[in-house]
């Protein structure tokens, strides 16, 4: 095993795995014995800084934090440091939530730093990003209304991502990024978990050549492609899995043997 001082991991789909909500007991203490190895640990998710900390709540001062896909970085603490940020230009932000809210099953979640801004169609979506995936939430009755920068606008598709992607993701892609996050999520953001990863490395002077990635989805591939070490999960697309040989079925077990 190469020398490895910082493992950037992906949480939905990778770390919770078959409709988990919760982190095993074993990644917890996976990451306590690595950092004292001397070997970081990075969630780098689509998720809000709010609801990882919840999610990694027996650890959660000790992380680095890649949240909204790379767009915001928090060092540790309680709160930690706000590292970097990338935000949406406004203008064209503003009419890419217009296309999602006039996107027929597709709900809005416009992404400020540490807090989630909805325009519900209907309650469920509330309900959804509150209680089941964590974030911190604000009504709106209109994008305009949203009184900071966005970092990520992402579209809660409920039939699928997949079936939304085409329908959106052209007219934008000279804009933002575009990636398919989840089942049901398609996220628009400037940054990537690539450029997230970077300016990460920057901060604590770590080549990208010493961390370890590990995902499952097109959101993962900017971190999977820049990283020394990356491993995709057996239940990621076969296409994902044709370009990342390295393979992981359980992320407790690759941790343990590091």
């Amino acid at each position: 095993m190469p020398v490895i001082r910082l493992i950037a991991c992906d949480v939905d789909g990778t770390l919770l795995r078959d409709g988990q909500t919760k982190l095993s007991s074993q990644v917890a203490e996976e990451i306590v014995r690595l950092q004292a190895k001397g070997i970081l640990f990075c969630p780098a998710s689509g998720r809000q800084y709010n609801s990882l900390r919840k999610l990694f709540a027996p650890v959660a001062d000790q992380l680095y934090y890649i949240c909204e896909n790379g767009a915001v970085i928090f060092a540790p603490g309680s709160p930690g440091k706000l590292l970097a940020k990338e935000t949406m230009e406004r203008t064209a932000a503003m009419e890419l939530c217009r296309d999602i809210l006039t996107a027929d099953q597709c709900e809005i979640v416009m992404s400020g730093v540490n807090l989630s801004y909805l325009c519900p169609k209907g309650p469920d979506i509330v309900e959804h990003v509150r209680d089941v995936v964590g974030n911190r939430v604000a009504l709106v009755n209109r994008p305009e209304e949203v009184p900071e920068d966005l970092v990520k606008v992402s579209a809660y598709c409920r039939q699928s991502a997949r079936s939304a992607e085409p329908l959106l993701a052209p007219k934008w892609s000279s804009r933002f990024r575009a990636a398919i996050a989840g089942e049901q999520w398609l996220d628009f953001t400037v940054a990537d978990k690539g450029t997230g990863l970077r300016s990460l490395c920057t901060v604590l002077g770590i080549s990208p050549r010493e961390v370890l990635a590990i995902g499952d989805n097109y959101n993962d591939l900017p971190m999977l492609e820049l990283a020394g070490n990356p491993y995709i999960m057996e239940t990621a697309a076969e296409d994902l899995r044709r370009r990342f040989p390295r393979r992981c079925t359980r992320v407790e077990d690759l941790l343990a043997r590091l």
